[in-house]
């Protein structure tokens, strides 16, 4: 069952209904140039609110404290008090990083996320996660929080690029394989651009939700949600200064592949099943050689699922069924690694 906090559909209906049961002082909408220019002007013009704008950079270079700052001193010259509104108007970054402003501006004022990309809507604003990225490493500091309101409308959608989108689509697939062995079969069988989006988005709503609702703070079965995490984050992380840096979901895409190979190599996963999800994959992703080996140890020993100097895993025993704290060992890691780029070779 989705939550009631999360509302599917119009997303100026739905807004314009909360504000007006809701008595704000002050409202902020907090945006993207990307969302300034092709989201806002979806949902302002039916907005019968007075609102400010504030306008960050995008990327996930920019989810860190110096941006926090910048937000939080708007809002102080502005006289927010603990009776204002933010509203998250935009992707993961925005939606992560403008929760725990809200979160943390004043000890904590209510907040909105609007997700207007497949990344966001399908993952990033559902579950109460929010946080920034220190010293380059993803998500480091960081609260769970759920948002007083989750605006789902998938409208949105059409302002995304190909790129963006088949990069939202990376954590579609990770829902099927981790909790819906039918419905990875049925994606399996039809291109990945003609997917019905509202039912890909509600599909997947559902199964974080129901994942969240047991483990919101990820003491256990939270976990299986990070499968392809590990290695995907170290990758995105390795690569996020270089050229030819990754989009969050063709790095957890990869992520998936090698962990799939993991799970095949501690003798869970058949190996007619790691074809299947590894051919399925790569008929989705662009094929990129990974390099940069050490820096990706370097960056796994960081992931917040590590415990006592160990690496810590979610795997799968099977398509549609995975389990979390499982060691892996650097040289697991390497071999996985070398198992993709074998494939792309």
């Amino acid at each position: 069952m989705i939550p009631d906090h999360i509302m599917i559909g119009d997303s100026s209906s739905h807004l314009n209904r909360y504000l007006s049961e809701n008595n704000y002082s002050k409202i902020c909408i907090l945006v993207d140039e990307n969302t300034h220019s092709n989201c806002l002007k979806k949902i302002e013009g039916d907005i019968n609110f007075d609102y400010d704008i504030f306008k960050i950079d995008s990327g996930e270079e920019e989810k860190n404290l110096a941006t926090c700052s910048k937000v939080w001193n708007f809002l102080t010259e502005n006289l927010y008090d603990r009776k204002s509104l933010i509203i998250n108007l935009g992707g993961g970054v925005i939606c992560d990083m403008g929760g725990f402003v809200a979160s943390t501006f004043k000890r904590g004022v209510d907040f909105v996320n609007i997700p207007t990309t497949l990344l966001a809507q399908v993952d990033a604003s559902v579950g109460g996660k929010l946080g920034i990225d220190f010293n380059t490493y993803k998500n480091q500091i960081g609260i769970f929080k759920i948002p007083n309101l989750i605006i789902v409308d998938t409208k949105f959608l059409s302002s995304l690029s190909e790129r963006e989108l088949r990069s939202g689509y990376a954590e579609v697939i990770k829902h099927c394989l981790i909790k819906d062995a039918t419905k990875f079969k049925e994606i399996t069988k039809i291109n990945w651009k003609d997917n019905n989006w509202e039912e890909i988005v509600r599909h997947s709503i559902l199964i974080k939700s129901e994942v969240v609702e047991n483990d919101l703070t990820e003491e256990g079965l939270r976990k299986i949600l990070n499968f392809g995490h590990t290695i995907g984050h170290a990758i995105e992380t390795t690569y996020l200064e270089k050229k030819n840096k990754f989009f969050h979901g063709e790095a957890i895409a990869i992520g998936m592949i090698c962990e799939s190979y993991i799970s095949f190599h501690k003798k869970m996963l058949s190996e007619n099943e790691l074809n299947t999800i590894s051919g399925y994959i790569l008929s989705v992703f662009k094929s990129n050689k990974i390099e940069y080996h050490e820096e990706i140890l370097k960056n796994a020993k960081h992931d917040k699922k590590n415990f006592n100097k160990k690496i810590m895993i979610s795997l799968l025993e099977e398509v549609g069924k995975c389990n979390f704290d499982f060691e892996v060992s650097e040289d697991e890691i390497k071999k996985s690694i070398e198992y993709y780029n074998k494939l792309i070779s």
